[in-house]
């Protein structure tokens, strides 16, 4: 049942190239998003091209269906996922280390302002 929802290929197919390879990729992009200080929203769109890049993936090394609008905003999804939060740890870690005196950590993808 699973195998269906997720992707039309094994487990360790959609493991390996959406988890590994895609969120990975994504999780990398929104921390770049985040050091150069731009907004959330372009991780938006680099996860697009990105979903597309790993449908492809899918497609030329597994046989897997290239132009499948399920496939792809399943595995559009789980990019944006890994994005968001490479992007909301990178900008809490720059917070913090950079406005040392205003800012302290409340997690790893949080920070709060510092007592007077």
């Amino acid at each position: 049942m699973t195998q269906g929802l997720l992707n039309e290929g094994t487990i360790g197919v959609f493991l390996l190239v959406t988890i590994v390879l895609g969120g990975g990729a994504a999780a990398l992009a929104g921390r770049a998003v985040a050091l150069t200080w731009r907004p959330w929203w372009q991780i938006v769109v680099y996860v697009l091209m990105l979903g597309a890049a790993v449908r492809f993936i899918h497609y030329a090394l597994f046989d897997g269906t290239l132009l499948s609008l399920h496939y792809y905003v399943v595995d559009t999804a789980i990019c944006l996922i890994f994005g968001a939060i490479g992007f909301q740890t990178a900008r809490a870690t720059q917070m913090v280390t950079q406005y040392r005196r205003l800012y302290q950590p409340n997690g790893p993808l949080r920070w709060r302002r510092r007592a007077p």
